[in-house]
């Protein structure tokens, strides 16, 4: 990508962590263009999936998410007409892991540009994102007491109860209505099944659509209390992304890029999401963003993991035009 920007008449730095930056001249205060270089994917997994066109389709490990979004970024930069806006590309390494080597270099990039444009896929349906649902990961660990199950099972405080007992409670904070979901992924806990259990974990997903909705979470995961007697509880985790909530800018933004699909034969609506992008490390600073314009498709993470084709060229498009003219 390094090359490949520096081809295009950008000025390109390779940070630590293998995040790329690169300058554009043009005019005005410059664009902000994200995306990922990382995937899911383990190294080797081309051998046992590897890349294919079938029938206007391609397939393969992160081709949708995000390996074709960047060709179209590459792609649009190149369409856009001299004079577009001067622009700014930051591909994070790490992103599928949070970002979190890659938030200082993101910030320093942030400064001064006039917006973000996320390369990222758009929705199912082909919609752009001005939303999205702010993440965090907990860790809650409870201690108990071990006893035999047979002779002394009073004598325990099983830690394993005491969890099942957490999960539900975890679980009835999700508020659907309100953009609040809490989902219990993985659990560990005892060691045999003639011992009362001594230890237990739980991983959990947090998600928000308010910012409002973070310090409050986080309060009520700090203040379990046991319902069991003799068992404790201990927190820990982070919030990963905050909450990217739409804003004035990122609606005009999205004004935009509908004027400019309807001349291309699309029909853009304006939608949200539960999964966070670096759009909201970078909405968070203020600066106004939108997402999804990136390669149609589907599959993210997945072993049907494809992109549309014919979908390429409208889509590479719509950014051309953004980056000449994104109606701010």
């Amino acid at each position: 990508m390094a090359e490949e920007l520096e081809a295009l008449g950008g000025s390109v730095r390779i940070l630590d962590g293998d995040h790329v930056v690169a300058e554009l001249d043009g005019h005005g205060e410059p664009l902000l263009l994200l995306g990922h270089t990382d995937t899911v994917w383990e190294l080797g997994t081309l051998e046992t999936m590897p890349f294919r066109i079938e029938d206007g389709v391609a397939f393969g490990p992160g081709v949708y998410d995000m390996k074709g979004c960047l060709i179209l970024m590459l792609e649009a930069i190149r369409a856009a007409r001299p004079g577009r806006r001067a622009l700014r590309v930051f591909l994070t390494a790490d992103e599928e892991h949070g970002s979190r080597t890659a938030r200082e270099p993101m910030a320093e990039a942030s400064r001064g540009v006039a917006a973000a444009f996320v390369v990222e896929p758009p929705t199912a349906k082909g919609h752009l994102k001005t939303s999205r649902k702010g993440l965090g990961r907990f860790h809650v660990a409870i201690t108990g007491k071990p006893a035999h199950a047979g002779t002394s099972l009073v004598e325990g405080a099983s830690a394993v109860e005491e969890l099942a007992h957490q999960i539900l409670r975890l679980h009835a904070l999700t508020d659907n209505d309100a953009g609040v979901t809490v989902n219990v992924g993985v659990v560990h806990g005892g060691t045999r099944e003639n011992v009362v259990a001594a230890y237990a974990d739980a991983r959990l997903d947090v998600r928000v659509s308010q910012r409002s909705d973070l310090e409050r979470l986080e309060r009520i995961l700090h203040s379990l209390e046991p319902v069991v007697a003799g068992t404790s509880i201990e927190v820990d985790g982070e919030w990963t992304r905050p909450p990217l909530e739409r804003s004035e800018g990122g609606a005009r933004l999205f004004a935009r890029a509908r004027e400019i699909g309807h001349g291309l034969g699309l029909d853009l609506k304006e939608a949200s999401s539960g999964g966070g992008s670096d759009g909201n490390l970078v909405g968070a600073l203020g600066v106004p963003v939108l997402d999804g314009l990136g390669a149609e498709g589907k599959g993210a993470h997945a072993h049907d993991e494809q992109i549309r084709l014919d979908a390429l060229p409208v889509r590479t498009a719509l950014l051309a035009r953004l980056l000449e003219d994104p109606g701010l």
